[in-house]
């Protein structure tokens, strides 16, 4: 015996949940299955606690620029683990809230899915079946194929570890080792990041990139690119991270070893092949409505969908746009994502942020751009907070006069993308911004001097 729904969810993150405002108001019934927590990673393990560790590394930034304002302070020290309470304090109401706005929009399931059949699944010994079932089950950490791999933590535990360690290595410099380090070295932890590739932060505009390794470097983070990481195994009460630099065999010891090579989708559980789900064993395989080209009854969204980024407001634009097409029913017509415009931020201190075309993407592309690259250190504005690193490109289609990529560090990106961010997703001539009128000073009125 089965129950019957309009709408089976797998996961109750952002994805989902956006996926159960759409449907619910349309009058379907909807199932969730979530194993862990409502909320998904952004809100209890990612993005939300992440920033209330970011803003107290921000703080001491600001202590550390106090002496060019002529404010005398003795060095700071920060309480790792009253930090690390006071976030989990923060968030702590996050599950129940989330939990209880599914419950008035649907049944609640918990454990973990698995497909029994194209339309329908089982949770903890009950099958489920479902006019459409919608994969939200997020993203995982990546696993690293490294001997010793299971000596690592995950940006799990840096989130929850009352104790700071006193040396940290992270394996991966992507974003979740950018942010953490700034963090950690800020609070006194000495950091060394280990990148694969030649370059930290590989799809993020490469003179981005170079300004905020410069400040990571300033704050006494080693970063070493191009390495290939041999090895983690215990050294006495530390561990021991064996790597090759140059062809030299190095080593590295720590009092904590961090994943920090990004995300994968979570879907290797459901056994999508029993629900006649093509995919590759990481990805499925989509239509552009974010569909399962092998079973239309089968859509995707969020961090399981791999052909997009991995951002918590992505995730509900997709999960909103997959019930809007499920409410419109097999005949459509469905709505197509449009990620043309994606403002994004790593949050460094100071944060780099861009959103549209890199350079390089432009080159690619064959799209005639005027850059206009800005070490905005000696502006008037950068010296007047004692920002340390203030840079910017800004790319300008010239036969139509648009924005087509704008990339930030400092100077308060991460406010001020969403500007560039606005005008090129409204179609806001770059003249127009040009010739508008900003209240000054302010980092804002900045903007106009950046293209």
């Amino acid at each position: 015996m089965s129950d019957k729904y309009d709408v089976i969810i797998l996961g109750g993150g952002n994805a989902g949940l956006g996926v159960s405002a759409v449907a619910h108001e349309a009058g379907k019934r909807i199932a969730f299955v979530e194993q862990r927590d409502f909320g998904g990673t952004c809100p209890n393990r990612g993005c939300t606690p992440k920033k209330v560790l970011v803003a107290a590394g921000h703080a001491l930034h600001e202590i550390e620029t106090a002496s060019a304002h002529h404010i005398e302070v003795s060095k700071p020290k920060l309480n790792w683990t009253k930090l690390i309470q006071r976030e989990k304090g923060l968030i702590s109401f996050i599950p129940d809230a989330m939990h209880d706005v599914a419950k008035k929009r649907g049944d609640v399931f918990w454990g973990s899915a698995r497909f029994v059949g194209p339309n329908s699944v089982e949770v903890d010994g009950k099958v489920l079946e479902g006019d459409n079932i919608v994969i939200a089950t997020g993203s995982k950490t990546r696993p690293l194929p490294i001997p010793g791999a299971e000596l690592m933590i995950t940006s799990d535990e840096v989130l929850s570890e009352e104790e700071q360690p006193g040396e940290v290595v992270f394996i991966g410099g992507g974003v979740i080792a950018m942010e953490f380090s700034h963090v950690y070295a800020r609070a006194g932890t000495k950091v060394t990041i280990l990148e694969v590739m030649p370059r930290l932060l590989p799809r993020v505009e490469a003179g981005a990139v170079a300004a905020i390794q410069a400040e990571s470097e300033r704050l006494g983070i080693n970063v070493k690119t191009d390495v290939q990481v041999k090895a983690v195994a215990k050294s006495g009460d530390k561990l021991a991270v064996t790597y090759d630099l140059d062809g030299a065999e190095q080593t590295v010891k720590a009092d904590r070893v961090i994943n920090g090579a990004g995300r994968v989708a979570n879907v290797e559980t459901l056994d999508l092949n029993a629900g006649n789900v093509k995919h590759d064993r990481i990805a499925v395989e989509t239509d552009e409505y974010l569909r399962s080209t092998s079973n239309p009854s089968v859509w995707v969204v969020g961090d399981a969908l791999v052909t997009s980024p991995q951002l918590s407001p992505i995730a509900t634009y997709e999960g909103r746009l997959v019930g809007e097409n499920i409410v419109r029913g097999p005949a459509g017509p469905f709505v197509k994502p449009d990620y043309s415009v994606i403002p994004s931020g790593i949050y460094t201190v100071p944060a780099l942020s861009t959103v549209g075309l890199s350079e390089e993407d432009a080159a690619r592309q064959g799209v005639d751009v005027k850059v206009t690259t800005s070490d905005m250190s000696g502006w008037f504005s950068t010296k007047t907070y004692a920002e340390s690193v203030a840079w910017s490109k800004v790319l300008v289609d010239e036969s139509t006069d648009q924005i087509v990529g704008a990339h930030m560090v400092g100077h308060q990106s991460q406010e001020l993308i969403h500007l560039f961010a606005m005008a090129m997703r409204h179609k806001i001539p770059a003249s127009a911004i040009k010739n508008d009128m900003f209240a000054f000073p302010t980092f804002s009125s900045d903007l106009k001097s950046m293209f």
